[in-house]
């Protein structure tokens, strides 16, 4: 792609209804372009002084915990946002809007074009869903017959109030604005942070939601580091913080705000090919899609491929290994990894490789090593596959920990196994505690079965076309196995994360005639 001409894009806060960019002489967040050392792509204020943290906080608690609307109070903005979505929709639908979402998304968080342009499309297409009087329909409750006459109860879906939504860099423009709709829509008054090296995106797109009817003052939008963003949490007292990140930064979360929340934190994802063997070269592509796709850094990313022995004599690995080849820095196929440097995912496939009858299957080098631009604080590897016998994986902890380590870039584990092996496998599905998202590549239906029914992860893939990466406007994503799980995209994820069960019982009477006062009980 192109590189930018003239001087970084300055990104702003939005607080209280107004934006505030940096100040000149003001603390600011210069995020390094990702493809050019010593570059900067943009500035961004960073939020940390006393005054802004105690505005900010004041903001999120200001507003009531029975939100901006409900099902008694305003229902009329149920309507407002379903105009807005069709409004957003519309606007993202023309060539050239949806292009400079792509393109920008590009320029902060490198994928291929192709991927970007997906990642835009997935939006679009939620909006859509969300238009009209969808938003009002995600409020539906039910009532059920009382046991007299003139009483009834009726099961609302009730909005938390101040809430915030926490985002991550691999998903700039579909995780926050799925997640920070999804509050609007509900009747929550949202903080959203998303991170600053790619939040430049979505206040563009805020500041597109803004001019399409959303009021101004139902969210704030604030670039901060992580310490800054707890002092806000802690001090505002948030209701309910959806969070999608790391692992450590979730646990974390979740004691400082007493459980208040919901997690879309890591994943190591595993996919199994059963032992009936079919479409080779389908599977093949799909493998190195779910595994090298954005450079690795979807928490969907395959982290883990178990291949029956078939699979292994049908040559998968070898058909893997030629797709990957093709990935290549000019076309962003693959890329900088923003979290992860070099060095790390180097050792890290260097201790895998040490384990007993482990091997490098491919890759396991610097991306074009001396002729690459990448910052040093971002990490540039080859698609890398190391592979480490089944045996070996389960004979110890330390075996399990390390082949089971999350790397969020482009690197996987290749295992292999046989018939009698298939319950190894399960053991090795059971010990993981990283329950995302999972696949099942079989057609055989007692073998898909079989795995279903002894794993958990929530988004899980079955079939010959399984994979572990995939659109989530149309089904749910999100982990499962612990009642923080959080989800993304459907109708169930908006109303799980973004409200609570509410009942109200009506008793209206009539009182019986002759009716006297009983005895006490």
């Amino acid at each position: 792609m192109s590189r930018r001409t003239g001087g970084p894009a300055t990104c702003a806060n939005l607080i209280n209804g107004t934006w505030r960019a940096p100040s000149t002489g003001e603390t600011t967040e210069r995020v390094v372009d990702p493809m050019a050392k010593d570059d900067v792509v943009v500035v961004a204020p960073k939020t940390n002084t006393e005054g802004e943290i105690a505005e900010v906080a004041r903001s999120l608690a200001s507003c009531p915990k029975s939100g901006l609307h409900n099902p008694f109070k305003a229902p009329e903005r149920y309507l407002k946002y379903g105009e807005v979505s069709a409004k957003l929709a519309e606007e993202m639908r023309k060539p050239a809007v949806e292009e400079f979402f792509a393109r920008l998304i590009q320029r902060v968080a490198p994928k291929s074009h192709a991927q970007a342009l997906a990642e835009v499309v997935v939006t679009r297409k939620f909006l859509e869903n969300f238009a009209g009087d969808n938003v009002r329909f995600l409020a539906r409750g039910f009532s059920v017959s009382g046991d007299h006459l003139g009483q009834t109860s009726h099961g609302l879906r009730w909005p938390y109030g101040p809430v915030s939504v926490i985002t991550p860099f691999n998903f700039p423009l579909e995780i926050p604005v799925l997640q920070l709709m999804g509050a609007l829509f509900m009747g929550n008054k949202a903080l959203v942070k998303s991170d600053t090296k790619v939040s430049i995106v979505l206040e563009q797109f805020i500041r597109l939601m803004l001019e399409c009817g959303a009021p101004a003052t139902d969210l704030d939008f604030i670039n901060c580091d992580g310490a800054t963003m707890n002092e806000i949490l802690r001090r505002a007292k948030p209701k309910m913080t959806l969070f999608t990140g790391s692992q450590k930064v979730a646990h974390h979360l979740t004691k400082e705000l007493d459980g208040n929340v919901k997690l879309e934190d890591a994943g190591f994802d595993w996919k199994i090919l059963g032992p009936d063997v079919g479409d080779v070269d389908y599977v093949a592509h799909v493998c190195d899609q779910d595994a090298y796709a954005c450079s690795g850094q979807k928490c969907s990313a395959q982290s883990i491929l178990f291949m029956h022995e078939n699979w292994v004599k049908a040559g998968i690995e070898a058909k893997i290994a030629s797709l990957a080849a093709q990935r290549n820095l000019s076309d962003l196929t693959v890329g900088p990894v923003l979290t992860v440097t070099t060095q790390t995912m180097l050792d890290h496939a260097k201790k895998l490789a040490e384990l007993p009858g482990a091997r490098v299957a491919f890759g396991g080098r610097e991306l074009n090593e001396g002729e690459h631009n990448i910052p040093s604080q971002y990490g540039a590897i080859e698609p890398t596959a190391i592979f480490v016998p089944l045996k070996t994986i389960m004979a110890s902890d330390e075996n399990f920990k390390l082949a089971t380590t999350e790397i969020f870039g482009p690197l996987q584990v290749l295992t292999s196994y046989c018939d009698d092996e298939v319950s190894l496998v399960l053991d090795a599905c059971e010990k993981m505690d990283a329950h995302l998202t999972a696949a099942v590549v079989s057609s055989d239906e007692l073998f898909v079965q079989r795995v279903l029914g002894s794993t958990v992860n929530g988004t899980t893939y079955a079939g010959r076309r399984a994979r572990t990466t995939g659109a989530p406007q149309n089904h749910w994503f999100g982990p499962a196995g612990t009642p923080l799980a959080g989800g993304i995209g459907t109708i169930e994820a908006i109303r799980l994360v973004w409200s609570c069960h509410r009942e109200v019982i009506y008793d209206r009477g009539p009182v019986e005639a002759g009716w006297t006062t009983p005895p006490r009980a």
